[in-house]
C-alpha cells in the first residue's frame, strides 16, 4: 500500500475517542491538489457510519476553461475515529497509482489543505449496479439477457485493467460497480484493495469488517487475496446481475455457516433466467482451488461469446 502521510494537528479527543475535521495535515501533492473554492458540494448520494459521497460541481477540473463539471466527492463526517481517515487516504493514494481504464472510476483530483479532506472521482448518474437492477426492473422496465452480459464484460475488463497493474480489489461485488448516464460499468471503492506489484498475493493480517459471501475460500479459511480470489467475487457478481441484484447465499446467515457450506461444496444455484452456458462461468469462478478458476482475459472472451449467443428473452425482477 502507498505510503500514507498525515499528521495530527492537535491532541483533543471528545469524550467518545473521536476527533473532529480539520485536526490533520497532509504533504501537499500538487498534480492532485484541487482549489478547494472551485468546488461547490451539493446533495448526499450516499453515506455510511462515518464517511458520506456527495454530488458536487468543479470548475475547471479537466483544465479546459472555466466549464462547470459534475463530480463526486467523498469525505468523512465530523465524528470520524483516526482509522477512518487512514482508510481514506490509504484509498486515494492507491486511486493515484490506478491510472486510467474506461471501466474504472477515475481520481480526479482532492483538497488537502486548509479545511477536511475532499477526494473528488467521477460521477455515476445510474447509482450503483445493484440499486440500479433493483429498481430500474421493480419499475417494470425490461432487459435482454445480452444486455446483462454487456455490462458483467464491461467489469471483466476492467478487471483485466487491474490485474495487468497488479491490484487486488478484494470486495468485488454490485454494490461496488457504478453505473453512468452511458451505461458504462465502473469498478469504484477501492478501500479494501491492495497493490500486489512486489508479490504474488496479499495476506490480511489486520481485523475489521469484510464481505464474506464475496470471498474466497483461501481469503475465507487463510486470509490470502490474489487475483484469482478476485475471480470468485466476479463469479458471485455475475449471479447478483442475472438475479437483477438478489442478495447471494440467501439461507446462509453467517461465515460458519458460508465455511460449513464451502467445505461440503455447495454452490449457489442457477438463476431461474440465466442460461446454462452463463452458469457454468459462474462456477468455474467458484472452483475451490484458484488456480482451477479462468483469468479475467478468458472471461473477457467468454463473455464476447455468450453475448452473442444469448437468447433474445427478457429478464423481469418478480417482487413478491
Amino acid at each position: 500500500m502507498p505510503v500514507v502521510s498525515i499528521e495530527r494537528l492537535k491532541s483533543d479527543i471528545l469524550k467518545n475517542g473521536m476527533v473532529s475535521v480539520g485536526e490533520y495535515q497532509m504533504s501537499l501533492d500538487e498534480h492532485w491538489e484541487y482549489p478547494r473554492q472551485n468546488l461547490r458540494l451539493g446533495e448526499t448520494l450516499g453515506e455510511g457510519e462515518f464517511g458520506k459521497v456527495v454530488q458536487a460541481e468543479a470548475k475547471d477540473i479537466w483544465k479546459h476553461g472555466n466549464d462547470l463539471v459534475t463530480v463526486a466527492v467523498k469525505m468523512l463526517k465530523d465524528d470520524h475515529m483516526d482509522s477512518d481517515m487512514i482508510d481514506l487516504v490509504s484509498e486515494m493514494e492507491l486511486m493515484k497509482l490506478l491510472g486510467s481504464h474506461q471501466n474504472i472510476l477515475q481520481l480526479l483530483g482532492c483538497c488537502s489543505q486548509g479545511g477536511p479532506l475532499l477526494v473528488i472521482t467521477e460521477f455515476a448518474r445510474n447509482g450503483n449496479l445493484k440499486n440500479f437492477l433493483r429498481k430500474h426492473h421493480h419499475q417494470s422496465m425490461k432487459i435482454e439477457e445480452s444486455t446483462l452480459l454487456t455490462y458483467a464484460r464491461q467489469i471483466a475488463q476492467g478487471m483485466v485493467y487491474l490485474s495487468s497493474i497488479k491490484c487486488i480489489h478484494r470486495d468485488l461485488a454490485a454494490r461496488n460497480i457504478l453505473v453512468t448516464a452511458q451505461y458504462t460499468m465502473k469498478i469504484a471503492d477501492f478501500g479494501l484493495a491492495r497493490d500486489v506489484r512486489h508479490t504474488e498475493y496479499y495476506k490480511k493480517t489486520s481485523k475489521g469488517r469484510l464481505p464474506i459471501k464475496w470471498m474466497a475460500p483461501e481469503a475465507l479459511f487463510h486470509n490470502r487475496y490474489t487475483t484469482q480470489s478476485d475471480v470468485w467475487s466476479f463469479g458471485i457478481l455475475l449471479w447478483e446481475i442475472l438475479t437483477l441484484g438478489d442478495d447471494p447465499y440467501p439461507s446462509i446467515e453467517d461465515l460458519a455457516g458460508l465455511r460449513n457450506a464451502l467445505k461440503q461444496n455447495y454452490r449457489m444455484e442457477k438463476p431461474a433466467n440465466a442460461s446454462t452456458n452463463v452458469y457454468n462461468l459462474m462456477v468455474d469462478c467458484w472452483s475451490f482451488e484458484p488456480k482451477d478458476r479462468p483469468n479475467f482475459l478468458s472471461i473477457v472472451e467468454r463473455l464476447k461469446e455468450l453475448v452473442t449467443d444469448a437468447r433474445p428473452k427478457v429478464y423481469k425482477k418478480l417482487f413478491v
